[in-house]
């Protein structure tokens, strides 16, 4: 562990020296970029010197508890906090998601259940709202779909984050979002009181820092305008400003309708199709390292059932982390992140243990 922290102290100081050049702050990707590793680093480095210090004060104690006895009650208690400094050293050194920075975009779909998982689908998104404010997250909908009674038959969200620490990035958090969502409860629709099971989709994307990281050639797309429609089928808008970008190596689909402005639709259509290409280019090598990768919680398959929320017993529970809760009601408001918390900490686990039969 020691080469390895050794090797990290002298990237954090070639990192300082790169952010103390002018040249690099001309390029705003590049110095992003950069920020994002050396506040990564910031916290191995802190950790290192904990340890170190710790370690130092343990030996002290012990070279003083040889002369004076009262001193060695004290030595079990530092014991206990270096075991716990050197724990957190060890964690904070497993390989982190190099995009646990980046914004994400995230897209809600209703699925089983007609008009119900549409309403489902609209709360998850004012669920996924509230989390983003309780963490000073800024929200912005790209595009919606509503359905007749008010829910969505599909939206796309972008969230951006406050921090140059990946460990507090929004994709670091949000990742583990992606799957199917499974609701229990009495519809607004149902007349004799009882419960049903609906199901919406979530998709969560990284989103692209600069459209350079991207390259889409114009010769790559096929870009169809059209009407917008509100609910229903019926028309919103009297001129062609609905955007449908096909790419076509990949035949990727996104349509924009949510902006008056052709131009804005298709500014957005582009920033979702840069996203999904690059989730597209990643899940392809996840697939390929999945095996040695052993993450339990951020599966390639989007049809996984990841979650259940059953509102007559106010329960959440999480079908990859054995996360069980019974306050419901608070996580639809925003209070999500215990359960957020408990699928980052056992991907950790899972990377732990990887890391360890391959040591």
């Amino acid at each position: 562990m020691l080469s390895s922290v050794q090797a990290l102290l002298a990237e954090h100081q070639e990192l300082q020296n790169q952010l103390s050049e002018a040249s690099v702050h001309a390029n705003p990707t590049l110095a992003k970029k950069l920020n994002r590793r050396y506040a990564e680093l910031n916290a191995i480095v802190s950790a290192y010197h904990s340890v170190n210090s710790m370690q130092s004060d343990l030996d002290a104690a012990k070279d003083m508890a040889r002369e004076d006895e009262s001193f060695a009650a004290e030595i079990p208690a530092m014991e206990e906090k270096l075991h716990e400094a050197n724990e957190k050293l060890r964690r904070l050194l497993i390989p982190r998601d190099p995009d646990d920075g980046r914004d994400v975009i995230m897209e809600i779909k209703a699925g089983e259940g007609g008009a119900e998982s549409a309403l489902f689908a609209a709360d998850l998104l004012r669920m996924y709202i509230q989390y983003a404010n309780s963490k000073n997250w800024k929200t912005e909908i790209l595009d919606k779909n509503e359905s007749d009674l008010g829910g969505y038959k599909d939206v796309q969200l972008a969230i951006k984050g406050n921090s140059a620490d990946p460990a507090e990035g929004v994709w670091a958090h949000l990742k583990y979002e992606g799957g199917v969502h499974r609701v229990q409860r009495v519809p607004i629709t149902e007349t004799q009181g009882r419960i049903h099971t609906s199901a919406a989709g979530v998709l969560v994307f990284p989103e692209v820092d600069a459209p350079e990281e991207v390259e889409i050639s114009q010769n790559e797309i096929r870009v169809d305008v059209f009407r917008s429609s509100g609910p229903g089928g019926q028309s919103v808008n009297t001129t062609d400003s609905a955007v449908r970008i096909t790419h076509l190596p990949t035949g990727i689909v996104v349509s924009m309708q949510n902006e008056k402005s052709q131009l804005q639709n298709r500014e957005a259509a582009m920033r979702v199709l840069r996203a999904r290409i690059l989730a597209a280019q990643q899940e392809a090598i996840e697939a390929e390292l999945s095996a040695a990768r052993k993450s339990q919680v951020k599966s390639v398959d989007r049809s996984e059932r990841i979650r259940t929320y059953n509102f007559p017993e106010n329960r959440i529970a999480d079908h990859r982390t054995g996360y069980k809760a019974y306050n419901l009601d608070q996580v639809m408001d925003g209070a999500l992140e215990p359960v957020v918390q408990s699928a980052i900490q056992t991907d950790e686990e899972a990377r732990l243990a990887a890391l360890g039969e391959s040591s």
